[in-house]
């Protein structure tokens, strides 16, 4: 991949190369007043330049010198990489920002493998690296000359994207930007790996759950074959994945899927989209415990739901239990309405049907409590203590207060929650039951 860096040679221009990799500050500083030139020589074989030195060692005071003299940021050594992708491939995020304020450009492809910076910090799992190239795709002439969600998905020389880079190599973190950031998350390669594999596919060959989990969360097809005609469980099987092989077998439960079709569910902020996410993520765990229940294999870590459900719950917070589940706090809330549900709740109430693009309908869920159409969600607003005070003083016990929810939401929604309880086991998504969520009409909302 020509990562090696080496200053065998360095001796030629006085050791210029040595003390940039070492990060000698003076001394590099020093030769450069003496002897400008030297900002233009190359070591002899590989043709790198000090910034690509500087960049690849982290060495960022060094290579803000060098970009303070003019040195071009995007000169380029024998493999045509760029000061910016060995940035990115080794991880040096301020050195890969300081050179993207110096106007390097995210669009140049090596002539190894045809690679841009997004490839690299993909391959190598610099989540850090990724996200600040996809911001500045966001922000430069990029988005505008070639539209932000073709950059997400620039494919190498070998019809790879930065997605199938991060899933086979085990990047579940890379995965996961790469997908909110609108990656096909069934996007065939062309030479890379097997003809025709799908993220979903090098995850299986990789046999890392945590990538499986983060694709099929955002509804990889678990029926997609590559050229070969083989679907994902068949190649973790050839690999001997027995974990992975479980989770994509066909005959296994289907996992939830995020509801990114839904316009309101592009629009949520991080923190409402976090815990969601978080949601999500515990109830496919809990599928994953059925499924493997049994078997010689067991998950790498326990779902963080599963500690303390039950205890996290205090009286106080009493007040604010969900009048679906009356097991999980209020963490969401529907706008403009008001009512509020906990996460888990509000997962299921988007999932409960399979998104679909080609379908006509185009009815987005409804609040279970007013039936009104669900335009935007937010975080619910915690009260102070001084309100659960108040509350408690003017409802009394907690029984009392479950009652009267109970009440009022049979009052104001009885319909949709008997619709909504007899599709899927509300309440029982975050810590409790299967997460499978029937299927019967289909929607989309508009993007």
């Amino acid at each position: 991949m020509g990562q090696g860096l080496s200053c065998a040679a360095s001796h030629e221009h006085g050791g210029l190369f040595s003390a940039v990799q070492a990060g000698d500050f003076d001394t590099v500083k020093a030769m450069l007043l003496a002897n400008p030139s030297l900002l233009h020589e190359t070591t002899a074989y590989d043709r790198q330049s000090a910034l690509h030195i500087a960049a690849a060692n982290g060495r960022i005071e060094i290579l803000s010198v060098l970009l303070e003299r003019s040195v071009d940021p995007d000169v380029v050594n024998r493999h045509k990489q760029t000061p910016l992708m060995l940035a990115a491939m080794h991880g040096k995020i301020s050195c890969l920002k300081k050179l993207i304020e110096a106007g390097a450009n995210i669009l140049k492809f090596d002539s190894l493998n045809e690679r841009t910076c997004l490839h690299y910090a993909a391959y190598y799992g610099h989540s850090d690296c990724l996200q600040a190239v996809l911001s500045a795709a966001q922000s430069s002439p990029v988005a505008v000359s070639w539209g932000y969600a073709r950059f997400v998905n620039i494919r190498d020389g070998r019809g790879a994207a930065p997605l199938h880079l991060a899933a086979r190599q085990r990047r579940p973190e890379c995965v996961r930007i790469l997908l909110d950031n609108g990656a096909l998350v069934c996007a065939s390669t062309g030479g890379y790996g097997c003809p025709g594999s799908t993220p979903l596919h090098l995850a299986a060959r990789g046999g890392s759950l945590d990538c499986i989990r983060e694709l099929l969360a955002w509804g990889a097809d678990r029926l997609q074959r590559d050229a070969s005609g083989r679907i994902p469980y068949i190649v973790a099987l050839k690999h001997k994945h027995g974990a992975c092989a479980a989770l994509l077998n066909p005959s296994s439960a289907e996992p939830l899927v995020w509801p990114s079709p839904l316009k309101f569910i592009s629009e949520l902020n991080q923190e409402a989209k976090d815990l969601l996410e978080r949601a999500l993520m515990d109830a496919n765990r809990e599928r994953e415990k059925n499924i493997l229940k049994g078997t010689a294999y067991s998950l790498p870590s326990p779902s963080h739901s599963d500690v303390g459900t039950e205890d996290n719950i205090s009286e106080a917070s009493d007040t604010e239990l969900c009048c679906i589940c009356f097991e999980q706090v209020c963490t969401i809330e529907v706008q403009e309405c008001g009512h509020q549900m906990c996460a888990q709740c509000t997962l299921a109430l988007c999932c409960h049907n399979k998104p679909n693009p080609t379908t006509a309908c185009l009815n987005p869920p409804v609040c279970p409590f007013c039936r009104s159409s669900i335009v935007r969600l937010a975080v619910a607003k915690v009260k102070s203590c001084e309100d659960v005070d108040q509350d408690i003083a003017d409802i009394g016990s907690p029984k009392m207060r479950k009652a009267r929810k109970s009440r009022n939401f049979s009052s104001e929604g009885s319909s949709s929650f008997k619709g909504l309880s007899a599709m899927s086991p509300f309440g029982k998504m975050g810590g409790r039951g299967s997460g499978r969520i029937a299927a019967e009409s289909e929607w989309v909302d508009k993007p």
